[in-house]
């Protein structure tokens, strides 16, 4: 596997609330990053790297993009209240997790790494659904894997249920509690960069262990 140093990391979703933080602490460590951003999205982009404006659907582009990647780090998805832009589960979640995969395929990716969330080995509901089927797919890559599975973010335009940071304290359950975007966003990070832990789901406890690590390169 790659060295820390070696390594380096293709972000799909660069412009999205985790995305943009991942690309911007990848930026101050000296990390070589391709920051993924769709067409669409292009007058988003961070200014901190020169992003790869492309279609994933465009096998071609993706491909030249994935050029030299040692890992994907897989950070789109959508909810209910973006469907109304063209957005679904099925397009969002899952569609742009199956083209990564295949484009991993193609080009020898070693590690994926996915944003995902908790609830997701148990779905209920077409949102969990799809983000399980977007699990089944990382696993079944032949790439190392880690998926995180947050129970929900704090910041940058998302906001907890009211009292549930007080409730999971209040009743043991502190691991389940609300996580911020930038703490999560270190953490995926230094997954990407390290290729640790790999194919593991990290959740609960086991989320909240990694997130409190630091790595000798931070």
């Amino acid at each position: 596997m790659s060295s820390v140093g070696a390594r380096r990391l293709f972000i799909a979703g660069a412009t999205g609330a985790v995305g943009r933080h991942v690309v911007r602490r990848a930026v101050d460590l000296g990390q070589d990053i391709v920051p993924h951003v769709r067409p669409q999205s292009a007058h988003k982009q961070t200014p901190e790297s020169q992003a790869a404006v492309l279609d994933l659907e465009d096998s071609q582009a993706l491909d030249a993009a994935l050029e030299g990647c040692s890992t994907i780090v897989q950070l789109i998805g959508t909810m209910r209240k973006r469907f109304s832009s063209g957005d679904t589960y099925e397009t969002s979640d899952i569609g742009t997790t199956r083209t990564l995969v295949a484009g991993a395929k193609r080009q020898g990716i070693e590690h994926i790494v996915l944003l995902s969330s908790t609830g997701a080995g148990r779905p209920m509901g077409a949102y969990l659904k799809a983000k399980a089927e977007a699990e089944d797919l990382v696993r079944q890559s032949g790439a190392h894997w880690t998926i995180f599975r947050p129970s929900s973010f704090d910041g940058e335009g998302h906001r907890p249920p009211p009292g549930l940071g007080l409730f999971t304290r209040a009743f043991g359950l502190a691991h389940l509690q609300p996580i911020s975007v930038p703490v999560l966003a270190e953490a995926i990070l230094r997954t990407a960069r390290t290729g640790q832990p790999r194919d593991t789901v990290l959740e609960g406890k086991s989320l909240w262990n990694w997130v409190e690590q630091r790595s000798p390169t931070e």
